[in-house]
């Protein structure tokens, strides 16, 4: 059963990590260790093989898969010899990638007419690889968060309102490339803390193709861990006073968040999981900041405050260092082979069950990891159940 991965972002430490990621575990020179698929749990579940997987995807950027992964190789994110190992693989995906979209840079005509063109591209991906079938996942860097648009109701007003001179300020470039990808025929996932698929226009769309959408802004670093403790501090009956969390990033997740837009969407993902496991807001909060020195590395800094029995007051502070290409790309390959069980099971609309993923999980508050990972192995093993 082959399966098609296309990558918005296709050239990214993300994107470039998961394609050589998946050429390692298949040529059998890199263990699928992080690849969550790969777990006992859901060794009987039909998920498609790493020798079944293709990738393509959408990047302006001309540095190709090779170059990128090389560089991965250089700061220690990648082994040494695994550039050479998966060259071939790593010039296949590469020739499978298209301009697609900038922020910045639109194209002649309508948007409709861009969505079109994005679709055409998945499609004919789709049939000169033979692919059963093609998850979209977009791992570009981090949008502004979506400027509210009446046309963002339905499917009718958005479909009219892209047809329009001005359409292309009627969405942001992640919810184009959602908005492809339904057209196209493909499950949709966000990985990032982008709009994507997330309005009801595009809900609906979803659903009147019977496709499975799934996001936002996958659960790597900081926030995997505050999913573990937040409900630890839940269910002992602790009173959280504050929670301060320190992100220093570099790379291009680093620059992007540079911007206070982009920077506000990432923040107000990584908040909900405390405002809903605590049940309210704390004191402290997130902040940003870009180190361009880390490159590929980031850390983070979280200290907390609580009150326990007697009102005595304690103190708990962890430090999370790691490479978050290498962190996410194994994520990565988790949702496109579960997505992929959920379009063979003719899933439509969110997929709340792959919310174990997700800082922000669409159509889920479940946000403690040991219950996430029960929902997800029970939906694994019938996707299609009753309930759904």
């Amino acid at each position: 059963m082959r399966t098609g991965i296309w990558l918005v972002g296709g050239r990214g430490s993300v994107a470039a990590s998961t394609v050589a990621g998946a050429a390692g575990i298949r040529a059998g020179v890199v263990a699928p260790t992080g690849v969550v698929s790969e777990l006992a749990a859901f060794r009987d579940v039909p998920l498609p093989a790493f020798d079944d997987l293709v990738f393509g995807g959408h990047d302006p950027a001309t540095v190709g898969l090779v170059k990128r992964v090389e560089r991965l190789a250089a700061d220690g994110v990648v082994p040494h010899d695994l550039p050479a190992l998966v060259r071939a693989d790593l010039e296949a995906a590469d020739a499978e990638i298209r301009p697609g979209l900038t922020e910045t840079g639109r194209p002649a005509g309508t948007a409709d007419a861009a969505v079109d063109a994005l679709a055409a591209d998945i499609t004919d991906f789709r049939h000169r690889t033979g692919a059963d079938s093609v998850i979209v996942v977009n791992v570009a860097s981090t949008e502004p968060p979506a400027r509210p648009h009446p046309a963002h109701a339905s499917w009718e007003l958005l479909a009219a309102a892209l047809h329009r001179p001005d359409g292309f300020g009627v969405l942001p470039v992640g919810s184009l490339y959602a908005c492809a990808a339904l057209r196209a025929g493909c499950p949709f996932v966000d990985f990032t803390p982008s709009t994507g698929a997330r309005l009801p226009a595009l809900d609906e769309l979803a659903r009147l193709r019977g496709l499975p959408y799934a996001g936002s802004d996958g659960k790597t670093g900081e926030t995997l861990v505050k999913s573990v403790l937040a409900p630890m501090f839940a269910r002992r009956a602790l009173n959280v006073r504050s929670w301060s969390g320190t992100n220093l990033l570099g790379g291009g997740d680093g620059a992007a968040l540079a911007e206070p837009r982009r920077a506000a969407a990432k923040i107000r993902s990584k908040d909900r999981l405390l405002r809903e496991q605590l049940g309210g807001p704390v004191q402290g909060g997130v902040h940003i900041h870009e180190v361009a020195d880390l490159g590929e590395w980031k850390t983070a800094w979280d200290h907390i405050t609580f009150e326990g029995f007697l009102g005595a007051r304690m103190t708990l502070q962890f430090v999370w260092q790691g490479c978050d290409s290498a962190l996410a790309a194994p994520l990565v390959l988790d949702l496109a082979r579960f997505m992929a069980l959920a379009h063979r099971a003719d899933v439509s609309g969110p997929v709340p069950e792959l919310g174990f993923f997700f800082k922000d999980p669409v159509a889920s508050d479940e946000h403690a990891l040991d219950r996430q990972f029960d929902a997800l192995v029970t939906w694994a093993r019938n996707p299609s159940g009753a309930g759904r």
